[in-house]
C-alpha cells in the first residue's frame, strides 16, 4: 500500500484542516524550506477534498509566508529557517578559525542531546532511514569517495536530529548543517591527523546508529559526544602541527 504524506481530510472545517496539516508538516521538518508541495490537483486527491478548498488553504498559507506560490514552476515551503549567521559574522568565523572550536562545543551538546532522543523516540521509520544511510556510508568508505562520504556524513547527523522528534532541534540544527554544507565549518581533511583511514569515523558513526537502534539512550549519547570530542581533538592536533611547520620552516628561510 502507497503512504502518502498527506491525510484525507475530514467533516470538520475543510479549509482549518488543510491549513493545520502543512503547518504541522513544516514544524515537524516533514516539509523543509524550498520544498515543492503536490499541485493543487494532487493535495485534493490525497486530501478527499475539492480543489477550490485546497486553493482557499493555500491562500491563507501563502498570507501566513509560509508558502511562496510561483507561477508557472507551482508551490514551495518559503525559506523559513534562514541563516544562523549574519554574512559579516561568519566571515569573521572564517578568519579565525578557533572560533570553530565553539561550533563543535555546540554540536557536541545538540547532538548528544538529539542521539538520546532518538535512541528513546526513533519510529521504525526512522530507524530505516539511519539503516540506508549507514549503507551510504559504508559504500563511500569502501570506495574511497571522498564527497560522497562527507554528503552522507552530514545525511547521517541531520536524520539523527529528525528522529529526536524534537521540533526545535530539527529547524536550529537544520541551519547549523547548511553551514556545514557549504564547508563554512566544516572540512574533513583534518581529521587525518588521528584517522587516516577513516576507520575511526565509520566506527563511531556505527556506534551511535546501534544504540539508537537498541533504544540504548545512555551509550547513544555518550557515543554523539565521543564522536564530537574526536572530531575536536583531530582540529587541535592539526593546528598544532601546522603552526609547528609555520615555525620551522621561518628557521628554514633564515639559513
Amino acid at each position: 500500500m502507497t503512504t502518502s504524506v498527506f491525510n484525507p481530510i475530514g467533516h470538520t472545517s475543510v479549509v482549518d484542516s488543510i491549513v493545520s496539516q502543512v503547518e504541522r508538516l513544516i514544524l515537524e521538518g516533514i516539509l523543509r524550506d524550498g520544498a515543492r508541495l503536490p499541485s493543487e490537483r494532487q493535495l485534493a486527491e490525497q486530501m478527499n477534498v475539492s480543489r477550490p478548498k485546497v486553493r482557499e488553504a493555500l491562500k491563507h498559507l501563502e498570507d501566513s509566508d509560509l508558502i511562496i506560490v510561483r507561477h508557472g514552476e507551482g508551490t514551495f515551503v518559503a525559506p523559513l529557517v534562514g541563516s544562523a549567521m549574519s554574512p559579516a559574522l561568519i566571515a569573521l568565523y572564517a578568519r579565525h578559525k578557533d572560533a570553530f572550536l565553539d561550533y563543535l562545543e555546540f554540536r557536541s551538546e545538540q547532538e548528544a542531546f538529539a542521539a538520546r532522543l532518538a535512541a528513546e523516540r526513533a519510529t521504525p521509520a526512522d530507524k530505516e532511514i539511519l539503516q540506508r544511510i549507514m549503507e551510504d556510508l559504508d559504500n563511500a568508505h569502501e570506495s574511497g569517495n571522498a564527497d560522497a562520504s562527507r554528503e552522507a556524513d552530514i545525511r547521517f547527523h541531520s536524520a539523527i536530529i529528525d528522529a529526536s522528534h524534537n521540533s526545535l532541534l530539527v529547524h536550529t540544527m537544520a541551519s547549523i548543517y547548511a553551514l556545514t554544507q557549504q564547508n563554512l565549518f566544516y572540512n574533513r581533511s583534518f581529521l587525518g591527523s588521528l584517522d587516516h583511514s577513516g576507520e575511526k569515523l565509520m566506527a563511531q558513526h556505527r556506534e551511535i546508529y546501534e544504540a539508537i537502534l537498541r533504544g540504548d539512550a545512555d551509550h547513544a549519547s555518550q557515543a554523539a559526544q565521543d564522536h564530537i570530542d574526536f572530531v575536536r581533538r583531530s582540529y587541535l592536533e592539526d593546528q598544532t602541527r601546522t603552526q609547528r611547520d609555520q615555525i620551522s620552516n621561518r628557521r628554514l628561510a633564515l639559513m
